[in-house]
């Protein structure tokens, strides 16, 4: 068996406009993309491998499901980030035990998290 068995190897998101995509995740958070044909972008940067799916008839991504977070050394930064984008935050910043985190949506809907760890003092 490879190490790479059984671990998660790709992700893809529902898009309602791979372009509009790209712009959001490249501004926000600096991914970089290949372009698979006008309705699909494979994404780069992000800690794993992914793509943004503009080819099935998505009305709006579904809420039940996987949720996607993101790791942050800066929560605020990454917040400001998002919002300079156009995302929008959906759960403003929380605390839970060993860190804090916030949930946007991207221009598709698709709603993710930003975490960041805090140590106890």
């Amino acid at each position: 068996m490879s190490d790479n068995h059984h671990n998660i190897h790709y992700i893809e998101l529902p898009a309602l406009s791979v372009a509009a995509m790209k712009a959001f995740y490249g501004e926000a958070f600096g991914w970089t993309f290949t372009d698979y044909g006008p309705q699909y972008a494979a994404f780069h940067g992000a800690g794993i491998e992914g793509g943004f799916d503009e080819s099935q008839d998505y009305i709006a991504p579904n809420k039940p499901g996987a949720f996607v977070i993101l790791y942050s050394d800066d929560l605020d930064a990454s917040q400001l980030a998002v919002k300079k984008a156009g995302g929008e935050i959906c759960v403003e910043t929380y605390s839970f035990p060993g860190g804090k985190r916030f949930h946007f949506k991207d221009p598709s809907g698709n709603e993710l998290g930003i975490w960041t760890e805090v140590k106890s003092e």
